[in-house]
C-alpha cells in the first residue's frame, strides 16, 4: 500500500511471497476519490479489485483468496477451501457469526466480515467483483450511511442478489474473533483450535504494552490463543530486527480506555518506529 513497505518486504526476500505494489494498479477511477477518503477508508476502497490484480498478472490463477492482515493461521485451511469446492460455487464469503451478547453489532457492522474470501476465475466472480468495485467507488466510508459501512455492509446483499454464485461458509467454528471465542469455544474441546483467528482491534500502543482487544469481553479461558499469537509475533519482530526495520507503533489516544492487556516482557528492547496516528 505504500513505498516504505514495498521496499522493507522486498528486503526481507520472503519465500513464496511476490509483491505488488498499489501505484502499478491505481486506476483513474480510484485516484478520484482517493483525496476524499482517509488512508483507511481507501484501503477498504481497495480491497474489492484485489483479486482482479491477480487475476491479469497471471493467467495461470484459478482462484484467489482475500485474507485480512491481522489473521493467524491456527490449522490447515484446506478444510474451508472443501466445503467452497463442495459448493459448486464461485465465491466464498464468512459471516460473523456473532456471539448472541453481541448479535446488535449486526446493524453497523454487517452480517459478513472481509476477513477471508474465495474468487473463483469464473464470469459469475468477476460480475460479483465488479459490482463491489462499483460500490465502493460510489461510497465507502468509515460511518454508518443509508445501510452502508465501509466496504463490509455491502455483501449483506450477496446472498439474495447473487443466491447461486456465493456460497456461505458453514464450518464458523473454525473462523474465531474476539466477538464470538468465548461462546464458540464453550462448544468445542479444551484447547480447541480454529483454521484462523481474527485478531481484531490488535495493536501495539507503546515499548512494552499492546491492546489485545477493543470493545468485547474475553474470558482467561481464552486467551491462549492470544499467547500464541504474541509468541509468534514476537518471532517476527525479532526478524525485522535482523534486517533494522522498525516496529509501527499506535498509540492509544487520549481518553480512551478500551479493554486492554499489557505484556512487557516479549517487547523488551522493541525498537519504535515514529507515531502513527492513522492506520492503512
Amino acid at each position: 500500500m505504500d513505498q516504505e513497505v514495498h521496499e522493507q518486504l522486498l528486503a526481507l526476500k520472503l519465500p513464496h511471497v511476490s509483491l505488488m505494489r498499489l501505484a502499478d494498479f491505481e486506476s483513474d477511477a480510484l485516484l478520484a476519490v482517493k483525496p476524499g477518503r482517509s488512508k483507511g477508508e481507501y484501503c477498504w476502497t481497495i480491497t474489492p479489485f484485489t483479486a482482479d490484480w491477480v487475476f491479469s498478472l497471471d493467467d495461470q490463477v484459478k482462484r484467489v483468496t482475500y485474507l485480512d492482515a491481522d489473521l493467524l493461521f491456527f490449522n490447515d485451511p484446506a478444510v474451508l477451501f472443501q466445503e467452497f469446492e463442495e459448493s459448486g460455487k464461485h465465491v466464498m464469503i464468512t459471516e460473523h457469526a456473532y456471539a448472541p451478547d453481541y448479535i446488535h453489532y449486526l446493524e453497523t457492522s454487517g452480517r459478513f466480515c472481509v476477513q477471508f474470501m474465495v474468487f473463483d476465475r469464473s464470469p459469475e466472480a468477476r460480475r460479483i467483483m465488479q459490482w463491489w468495485q462499483e460500490r465502493c467507488l460510489e461510497w465507502c466510508y468509515a460511518r454508518m450511511e443509508d445501510g452502508r459501512f465501509g466496504d463490509q455492509k455491502y455483501l449483506d446483499v450477496w446472498p439474495q442478489l447473487f443466491t447461486h454464485d456465493v456460497h456461505i461458509l458453514q464450518c464458523v467454528e473454525q473462523t474465531l474473533a474476539p466477538w464470538n471465542v468465548d461462546y464458540q469455544l464453550q462448544q468445542q474441546p479444551r484447547k480447541f483450535k480454529p483454521v484462523f483467528y481474527h485478531f481484531h482491534a490488535f495493536r501495539i500502543i507503546g515499548l512494552g504494552s499492546v491492546r489485545l482487544y477493543e470493545g468485547y469481553r474475553i474470558a482467561s479461558s481464552s486467551r491462549y490463543l492470544y499467547d500464541e499469537y504474541l509468541a509468534t509475533l514476537n518471532r517476527q519482530i525479532a526478524v525485522l530486527h535482523r534486517h533494522a526495520i522498525p516496529v509501527a507503533l499506535l498509540p492509544e489516544r487520549r481518553g480512551i480506555r478500551p479493554y486492554l492487556a499489557s505484556c512487557y516482557t516479549w517487547l523488551k528492547g522493541l525498537t519504535a518506529k515514529a507515531r502513527i496516528d492513522t492506520y492503512a
